[in-house]
């Protein structure tokens, strides 16, 4: 039987209830999205609530999970519950793209590990699926979202595949969503970069982009793996 929870330094995830597990990717984000200054964050698509709780970590400030998975929303909520920052997070069942400025506010930070499958061939999980594949959150409309909730000195961090990236930074250029930070993770030092993590603001500038590799060799993690995770994972 699989584990049906997650050990973290300072919470724990379970993810039991979850169609997407505790994985590397929202490990990366958590860890890497930029909370300086930050009082309001917003998680997209928070799944088990890990985002949130990384950020929550990182911050004083208050986090605004969602979701549509009203399963994954019942088990965010349990994992947050149980949490030191239980104050600070609040987990809701709803779509983003019903969010309004209005009604929620804006926010500093806006973070999401969303949905990039598009293959045409489904697995017999619809909650799988739903967590998986654009069609329950295409681009176009996690932008548009994005747009109508960001502070005008916001920042928006999102990780992707890096094939996608490309057509990503286009269309968010067409919400004035500037690139201004990339890191394209190598999973070897050799490897291709599968991921890439990316940062957008209102504000055009010059973008940074390092490169951060997780493995040097079968369980041996880079120097700067360890430092971009270690307040999180317990073996760092």
């Amino acid at each position: 039987m699989p584990n049906p929870f997650f050990q973290f330094k300072k919470f724990t995830v379970y993810h039991d209830k979850c169609a997407m597990k505790v994985g590397t990717d929202g490990v990366l984000l958590g860890a890497w999205a930029s909370v300086e200054n930050a009082r309001r964050i917003l998680d997209i698509g928070t799944g088990t609530g890990l985002i949130a709780l990384m950020l929550a970590q990182r911050s004083d400030a208050s986090v605004v999970g969602v979701d549509i998975d009203e399963a994954a929303v019942e088990q965010a909520r349990e994992n947050i519950e149980r949490s030191e920052w239980k104050n600070r997070i609040v987990v809701e069942h709803k779509d983003v793209r019903d969010l309004s400025g209005e009604k929620y506010g804006l926010f500093d930070v806006i973070v999401s590990n969303p949905p990039y499958f598009t293959e045409a061939v489904y697995c017999p999980d619809k909650q799988r699926n739903t967590a998986r594949h654009m069609d329950s959150l295409p681009f176009d409309e996690l932008l548009q979202a994005v747009d109508r909730l960001l502070a005008e000195e916001g920042c928006f961090s999102v990780i992707l595949p890096s094939g996608v990236a490309p057509d990503f930074i286009a269309n968010a250029l067409h919400y004035r969503l500037y690139l201004c930070r990339q890191t394209f993770v190598h999973t070897k030092p050799e490897a291709v970069p599968k991921r890439v993590l990316m940062a957008f603001s209102r504000m055009a500038s010059e973008c940074k982009t390092e490169h951060l590799v997780v493995e040097l060799a079968r369980h041996e993690y880079s120097p700067e793996y360890i430092a971009l995770t270690r307040d999180f994972y317990l073996s760092m």
